[in-house]
């Protein structure tokens, strides 16, 4: 947290940045959810951000700049769309992976030779990233910090700092509370690797399909749903691809509108604790906890990890989400929440 001194907010930036040119992990606050940082171009600190999560090596992280100038430390070939994107969304929710340069640590790309870059919108991590590259940037000159979710590995994202003290505690050096996310869910990621192929999205965000081709004049084609990380050839690895992902440790379902009540009553029927989200204006029978979300993808997202980790904590046996339309504008919220359902139990429920 922020310490009691005139400027507390400078005062933080410089301890981070101290920290994380010594290799410790910083987390902090994104437009999209709160990262878990760490100097990119040191693989000794990156290395600390898997033990910390408990991430597979091979799973790649994403490169938060200062700027698009800085692209170029970390990307070769960077083709003219990639630019265009830039100038058009950055700062701002996007992801584009890029072909690695040479001096890009293999433990960022999860030894791939595509990297994730990104600038962050959020003013604390703008300043932070300000800070860090007035301050020399990390190892080697190199300007990027090295931030996945602060979270465990595979689990709900968090998009506030007390998230992030009850995922990681002691294993981070500083946390830098900038308030509650505004976006709420992670960021779109855009494959833009191939030079002789045209764009992908690999990720579904808050930056949609059509936003992007709108800038880059050409249709955004989006990959299959791949299990396991994106394993099908010639489609890197990338952040948030597992099959369960955002998953809270309580058992989940997603069902129709025209479903829940049913669904509701035989989870009661059976004396199971009921945690139960929903979007619309329906009047369910009385459940363990009911959390309502605006009925609006915006609104939805940005309240929606905060609502599945307070359904998760309260002691349920089970949660049940209303599910959300299958339209386009919906596509990111519903990415998430489908991962999330399918990862939801693997870890025992401690009651609340």
């Amino acid at each position: 947290m922020f310490s009691g001194s005139p400027d507390p907010v400078s005062a933080d930036l410089a301890v981070a940045v101290r920290l994380l040119q010594a290799g410790e992990l910083v987390a902090f606050p994104t437009e999209t959810v709160y990262g878990l940082g760490a100097d990119a171009a040191d693989p000794d600190a990156v290395a600390r951000i898997f033990a910390a999560k408990g991430r597979p090596a091979d799973h790649p992280l994403i490169v938060h700049l200062p700027d698009a100038t800085y692209m170029e430390q970390w990307a070769r070939d960077i083709p003219a769309s990639a630019w265009k994107l830039a100038a058009a969304f950055w700062p701002g929710p996007l992801t584009l992976i890029l072909a690695r340069a040479p001096a890009v640590p293999y433990a960022v790309t999860g030894g791939q030779e595509t990297v994730g870059v990104r600038v962050p919108a959020h003013p604390l991590a703008q300043a932070l990233l300000r800070a860090y590259a007035q301050a020399g940037g990390g190892r080697g000159g190199l300007c990027g910090i090295a931030a996945p979710s602060a979270n465990r590995f595979g689990r709900i994202s968090p998009t506030d700092a007390a998230h992030v003290h009850e995922e990681l505690g002691d294993a981070v050096a500083l946390v830098l509370d900038g308030g509650a996310c505004e976006v709420g869910i992670e960021s779109t990621i855009l494959d833009l690797s191939r030079r002789d192929k045209p764009p992908r999205l690999l990720r579904p965000g808050h930056i949609t399909p059509e936003q992007i081709g709108e800038i880059i004049g050409e249709i955004i084609g989006e990959s299959p749903e791949l299990p396991d990380g994106m394993k099908a050839a010639n489609v890197p690895r990338v952040s948030g691809s597992l099959d369960g992902h955002y998953a809270p440790r309580t058992a989940m379902r997603l069902v129709a509108s025209d479903g829940l009540i049913q669904a509701i009553e035989e989870t009661l029927a059976e004396k199971k604790r009921c945690g139960l989200l929903l979007r619309g204006p329906l009047t369910p029978p009385p459940v363990h906890l009911l959390r309502r979300l605006p009925n609006a993808p915006a609104g939805y997202a940005r309240a929606l990890y905060a609502a599945l980790r307070e359904l998760d904590q309260a002691g349920n046996d089970l949660i049940l989400v209303e599910a959300v339309p299958t339209s386009p504008d919906w596509s990111a919220v519903a990415d998430r929440l489908r991962r999330a359902a399918r990862g939801a139990g693997t870890l025992p429920c401690n009651r609340g």
